[in-house]
């Protein structure tokens, strides 16, 4: 394995969470998200979080708020757009074998321009912030409170899967998804979409109702 002190860069972890439930894409959490987000803030109290993400809209700023509330000793939230919600990949053609279904990109081209217009950049953005290792000797621990399509790309990122395939990852709310970035060595998905934190009440919601057990 090489050490950090010959490659001069330190691993980083990366938890990433959605947000809590909410009634509507522009406003805040509901009380089920608000209790979402309280056990999400407790399953991270051990973890020695180095910095604490969110996107700018009400949903992500309102669990990383709770989040933090419980832990007054550290970081603060840091808003930031690359955690916000938005296309973070569209194919340029339909059909291509290598793609995803005509049905896909159909609902695709249906999502509001601020969500699909901004979106590539920002996931760029998004992959230059959250992932890789880090520069020094000191590890990181870094939590991104965000959306369902950010960690579809993130997740897909560590895999080194094709750019489309963020498409059908989900993710329930206030669920927890850990990605490990070692120097020199490839990315590791730790853990995905775990919701054991979350009682049996409140697991599953903000999946598709066929997709919830």
């Amino acid at each position: 394995m090489t050490s950090t002190a010959a490659t001069g860069m330190a691993s980083r972890t990366l938890y990433l969470a959605r947000h809590g439930d909410a009634p509507g894409d522009e406003g805040g959490l509901s009380a089920q998200g608000r209790s979402q987000a309280s056990y999400l803030g407790k399953r991270l109290r051990g973890v020695p979080l180095s910095a604490i993400h969110h996107g700018p809209q009400p949903r992500a700023r309102e669990t990383a708020e709770i989040v933090v509330a419980q832990r007054p000793d550290g970081p603060g939230p840091r808003p930031c757009e690359s955690a916000g919600d938005y296309v973070p990949y569209l194919p340029e053609r339909r059909g291509a074998a290598s793609g995803p279904p005509d049905s896909t990109w159909e609902w695709l081209l249906q999502l509001p321009d601020r969500e699909r217009l901004p979106g590539p950049e920002l996931a760029r953005d998004a992959l230059r912030r959250f992932t890789g290792p880090v520069a020094g000797s000191e590890a990181r621990h870094d939590l991104v409170v965000t959306h369902n399509f950010v960690i579809g790309w993130l997740v897909r990122e560590a895999l080194d899967a094709p750019d489309w395939r963020w498409i059908g990852l989900h993710h329930a709310n206030a669920a927890l998804s850990i990605i490990h970035y070692a120097p020199e060595r490839p990315s590791s998905l730790i853990v995905y979409n775990d919701i054991r934190h979350l009682p049996e009440e409140l697991r599953w919601t903000g999946l598709p109702p066929g997709l919830r057990v």
